[in-house]
């Protein structure tokens, strides 16, 4: 089989949330995980721009993560480079990739957008710097685009994949990060490559960033919300689990932990929603992470928890469409997604199989007590029970990934 480069993917979902603001006086901040693919999406946001037939002397590009780029990790250092770079001519095209390793850098592209006739587009790979520094000193002048490892259907077009059960299954086991699959990788050695890839978002990206001291407990935590994906947080049984392995952790240390990996985009939080009283809760949420590979390079794949593994690929899914993502609470029910863009609000549960009836009634019976027209859905794991079940439509998880 031929492997196509990462480069040769045109992102399109990305592409085109980009390309409406290229030449308008916004910042264009792509975040996300490391090595999800930023730097590439930058990269032909600039190739398009040479197509278009834009100087190479009014583009200019710097990687940070780079020794090349040493001397330029202060604002003002970075300032009086790019001040060089300007051109006489037009506008002069700025990209900056992993920008958070400059510091004090939100200065120096504040006063890019000042000073000179640019368009600024940066990348980022730690959530809380770039939130801060962003809202302090950009407020109104920029949009954040979140970028995420392969979806499915970049991962059959990388793969040149046309079945889509095959790549489906395939994809469960192996995830999108792009480097684990820019050759024919065996299985073992895609959980290597992204093992690394975890270990160095862990270090640069949460532990140095945050100053945490107890490393051994962030690891044990992050390895506690991997055995229990898809489950409730709770505080009190982590902090009882760690005791457990005598790592004792008070539960303050133990938020700013999580805090710490949600910064790095390592896990998403996810709150509950209560569908009656129309207001976001603030406990029990749950944690999913940016790609089902990072599960599976600390632990292999375990078939237990493929029903964790589902909802978080769903999960993915529907946040790499734009919607704002939620648990639903509907008295004592629940549904697994809520999921809000605009007036568009569609209801999602995810179960392995519906054969057995007390599965089959714990799945209908919150879709069936939502009382409005908007779509709702149970996503499985089994093609043969897939159909409409008085309105709620059961989809197999492969072609829901790929609506």
């Amino acid at each position: 089989m031929e492997y196509n480069p990462i480069s040769m993917i045109k992102r399109d979902l990305y592409i085109k949330k980009i390309m409406p603001f290229v030449n308008q006086p916004i910042i264009k901040v792509l975040t996300g995980i490391r090595r999800s693919g930023k730097s590439e999406l930058i990269k032909m946001i600039r190739d398009e721009l040479l197509h278009q037939g834009i100087p190479e002397n009014r583009i200019v590009y710097i990687n940070f993560e780079s020794f090349r780029w040493i001397n330029l990790l202060d604002s003002v250092a970075l300032y009086n480079y790019i001040s060089q770079k300007i051109s006489p001519d037009g506008k002069t095209y700025i990209f900056l990739d992993e920008i958070q390793e400059v510091k004090n850098w939100e200065k120096a592209v504040n006063s890019f957008m000042v000073d000179f006739d640019v368009d600024v587009y940066i990348t980022g790979s730690n959530s809380r710097m770039l939130s801060s520094e962003l809202s302090t000193y950009l407020t109104g002048r920029y949009i954040e685009i979140p970028v995420f490892p392969l979806s499915l259907s970049e991962f059959m077009e990388f793969h040149s994949i046309e079945e889509t059960e095959k790549a489906f299954y395939r994809y469960l086991r192996e995830g999108g990060f792009p480097s684990a699959h820019n050759a024919e990788h065996t299985e073992e050695e895609v959980y290597k490559i992204v093992s690394d890839i975890f270990a160095s978002v862990l270090l640069r990206d949460t532990i140095q960033r945050n100053n945490i001291r107890n490393i051994d407990a962030l690891e044990r935590l992050a390895g506690y919300l991997m055995i229990n994906i898809g489950n409730a947080f709770s505080a009190k049984n982590i902090s009882a689990y760690l005791k457990n392995q005598q790592r004792k952790i008070d539960v303050e240390t133990l938020y700013n932990y999580v805090r710490a990996l949600e910064s790095s985009y390592i896990i998403h939080r996810v709150n509950r929603y209560d569908l009656k009283g129309k207001e976001v809760l603030q406990t029990n949420e749950k944690f999913f992470f940016s790609d089902i590979s990072l599960l599976h390079s600390k632990y292999g794949y375990m078939p237990d928890l493929i029903a964790g593994y589902l909802e978080n690929l769903v999960y993915l899914h529907l946040i790499r469409k734009g919607y704002k993502v939620y648990i639903g609470k509907l008295g004592s029910l629940e549904v697994d997604f809520v999921a809000i863009n605009g007036n568009d609000i569609i209801y999602v549960q995810v179960t392995y199989t519906m054969e057995d009836e007390k599965t089959r009634l714990r799945e209908l019976t919150p879709l069936q007590e939502i009382k409005d027209n908007h779509p709702k859905y149970i996503v499985v794991a089994d093609k043969l029970q897939c159909g409409n079940i008085n309105g709620v439509q059961c989809v197999w998880i492969g072609d829901f990934l790929l609506n």
